[in-house]
């Protein structure tokens, strides 16, 4: 498969054109994420059958709109590994997703493999081949680009094709094709709406807050949003979660109380102090009906024993089926399926659990709620076996 770098306009409209012939396109990106607001794109590999270029959005001149509207054409079929930030850059261009996405790792988990898997061992125990290693710190900012880092890069989407037709097949053979696509269009479904969702929940630490507490951690979380995007920084170089929470717990506007949180002693912070101190009067003002609601009802004791106990059920029922359990929930998915079963308390998002909807009832949801009706049991078969637990039908009370 031959490779070079594209740095001319003309270049790349004219491997755009052959990629539209093509039904199957690979796709890769090299990206710095440590120093900026939003992460910095800095090559961009893409392969056909018998052809793969990296194209340097970095040269002058460059505009990557071809490729990024041939990636969204629905006659092709995307091929691609961990492919999160990449639709980013897509959508994030374009507004639209690639019709037919097939993302590696994620085929990988739901014929039973390990979730994540690595590229490097997805190609290593599918194709029996060593990837070439060394350039993963390398800075994709620099130019000229190495040899080295061009043939690390072309790597990336050299293999994929082939691993591609290795686990269409083993999807196949598992009937699991119409599973896959069912979780292609959830992850970019969750890619898109990441894009407006409230991400201040997510900050760490937070769970547990009060209402008020979550509107003041909403106000400081806004102003560092809007202070990284000013300076183009990674919000946590503007204020750290750590920092965020403990000013939003201790809920006073006063700027001596605020700078006397340790870790604000830096000069940036110390400066920034007013403004902090204007977020969380806001937060205090506002009324009771504009406060963030709770999304998550907590267990109890008892659920939560047996949500751990069932989230060991779900592992073996995986493993029985073939199917990698990381990708079919997590304990936590096995809390709220218990939770709204026994009590008909949703997910965080309002929803139906995730354990009870599609092809994951299929696999665990529904044997899960035949043991919460005592339906079923589970016993210890062999403790030396691979699968050592057993479900069978429960013994009827006389």
């Amino acid at each position: 498969m031959s490779a070079e770098v594209i740095t001319k306009q003309a270049d790349l409209e004219a491997f755009c054109d052959r990629m539209r012939a093509a039904g199957r396109i690979t796709f890769d990106t090299e990206f710095v994420s440590e120093h900026t607001y939003r992460p910095q794109l800095c090559l961009v590999q893409a392969a056909i059958e018998g052809e793969a270029r990296c194209i340097d959005p970095l040269a002058a001149g460059i505009d990557l709109v071809p490729l990024w509207d041939v990636l969204t054409e629905p006659k092709h079929e995307v091929i691609a590994h961990a492919a999160r930030q990449e639709m980013l850059f897509v959508i994030e261009a374009t507004a639209k997703r690639p019709a037919k996405l097939f993302d590696v790792q994620i085929a990988a988990g739901m014929i039973g493999m390990e979730f994540p898997a690595g590229y490097g061992n997805l190609i290593s125990k599918l194709l029996g081949v060593t990837p070439q290693k060394g350039e993963t710190r390398s800075d994709w900012r620099k130019r000229p680009l190495t040899d080295r880092q061009i043939e690390y890069a072309v790597a990336d989407v050299r293999y994929l094709l082939p691993l591609h037709e290795k686990l269409s097949t083993k999807l196949e053979k598992l009937n699991r094709r119409s599973w896959f696509d069912v979780e292609m269009e959830s992850f970019q479904a969750d890619i898109e709406a990441s894009l407006t969702r409230e991400r201040w929940r997510r900050t760490s630490g937070s769970s547990g807050m009060s209402p008020r507490c979550q509107a003041v951690l909403r106000e400081l979380w806004t102003w560092r949003e809007q202070e990284a995007e000013r300076r183009d920084l990674p919000p946590r170089l503007i204020l750290r979660d750590d920092l965020m929470v403990e000013v939003a717990k201790r809920k006073i506007a006063d700027p001596k109380h605020i700078g006397a949180v340790r870790g604000m002693e830096r000069p940036e912070l110390r400066r920034a102090i007013p403004d902090l101190a204007r977020a969380v009067e806001r937060a205090l003002a506002l009324p009771e009906s504009e406060l963030p609601t709770s999304v998550r009802v907590e267990s109890n004791s008892h659920l939560s024993m047996l949500g751990q106990f069932l989230s060991a059920a779900l592992s073996s029922i995986c493993r029985g089926a073939e199917i990698a359990p990381a990708i079919v929930g997590t304990a936590n998915d096995v809390r709220e399926l218990v939770n709204y079963r026994l009590n008909g308390i949703p997910d965080a998002d309002g929803n139906v659990p995730i354990l009870a909807r599609g092809w994951r009832a299929e696999v665990v949801g529904h044997l899960i709620e035949e043991l919460l009706g005592g339906r079923m049991s589970i016993r210890i078969a062999d403790p030396n076996s691979e699968h050592p637990l057993v479900f069978e039908e429960a013994a009827r009370k006389s």
